[in-house]
């Protein structure tokens, strides 16, 4: 197949195109290639295109920034979205759409599956849901991939890191560091997205809405905890207490999703947080 992938040099998408090429002639398109919020801009990239399938990694994903500036959110996050819909209806193609666990507000405090009800608390996660929305009500063949805390060796384009390497930095610097115990979340490498991706193109899974995540789940300690513990590190570490760490935006407490669609097609191959976590840190420490 031929597949193009629209955030190529991100986190998530520079190991989706590393998991396709064993198989695939990849397309990789960054920022200068395409601008999803811009109709031409995308219609400019797929003219006279023979890919078979887009796969669209492309975000405005900085929390605190959507706050901010929620219509240039809504314009990534939602208009592009709908142009993406588009552009793979006209080219009768699929299209898979990352999306994530903040469509959710953590009340439920149990694991969420594909038919919860969202609500999201924050501008990043309304303007992420309306584009599951066009996707799902405009795109005649799709998939939405919901996936949370993921970590990848590229750095984040949002932050230029992520919470793995900065334990690991804190760690280094530091004779303790404090994290928070009463958020919890399920870590996921994005190396192991990407072959379960992979695995999706080419199988017969039925176009939807589906949760892709690691096994298990943990609070953000309990994370640095284990992190700490494969780096052989000797860092003091300790619960943050409650509120010491000044909240700027709403976040849900609990975002912890169940892989339930995969695993009624089996297709489910993610593996547990903890094992994807020290294939991250073979890999890059």
């Amino acid at each position: 197949m031929k597949i193009a992938v629209i955030g190529a040099n991100g986190q998530l998408g520079s190991d989706i195109c590393i998991a396709l090429k064993n198989t695939d002639d990849v397309v990789e398109l960054i920022i200068d290639d395409i601008d999803i919020s811009d109709k031409k801009s995308v219609e400019k990239a797929f003219n006279n295109s023979d890919v078979d399938m887009i796969i669209n990694t492309a975000a405005f994903h900085n929390v605190e920034k959507c706050e901010d500036e929620p219509e240039t959110a809504f314009k990534v996050n939602g208009i592009g979205s709908l142009n993406l819909a588009e552009i793979s209806n006209k080219l009768d193609i699929p299209v898979l759409h990352i999306s994530t666990d903040y469509v959710f507000d953590g009340e439920k405090m149990a694991p969420y599956i594909e038919t919860d009800l969202p609500i999201p608390l924050n501008v990043y996660g309304n303007t992420k849901l309306s584009g599951e929305y066009f996707v799902s009500t405009i795109a005649k063949k799709y998939y939405v991939l919901r996936v949370s805390g993921i970590y990848g060796v590229n750095p984040c384009m949002a932050k230029g890191y992520n919470f793995v390497d900065l334990m690991i930095k804190l760690s280094k610097e530091r004779d303790e560091v404090r994290v928070v115990d009463d958020e919890f979340l399920t870590p996921t490498y994005t190396g192991e997205i990407a072959n379960q991706i992979a695995k999706i193109v080419h199988s017969d899974l039925k176009y939807g809405l589906y949760h892709l995540t690691a096994e298990g789940s943990c609070s953000w300690y309990e994370f640095a905890k284990e992190i700490f513990g494969l780096t052989k590190s000797n860092v003091k570490l300790n619960k943050a207490e409650p509120g010491e760490f000044a909240i700027k935006i709403n976040r849900p407490k609990y975002s912890v999703l169940e892989n339930k669609g995969l695993k009624d097609q089996n297709l489910n191959i993610m593996s547990h947080w903890k094992e994807g976590l020290a294939e991250y840190i073979k890999k890059k420490h």
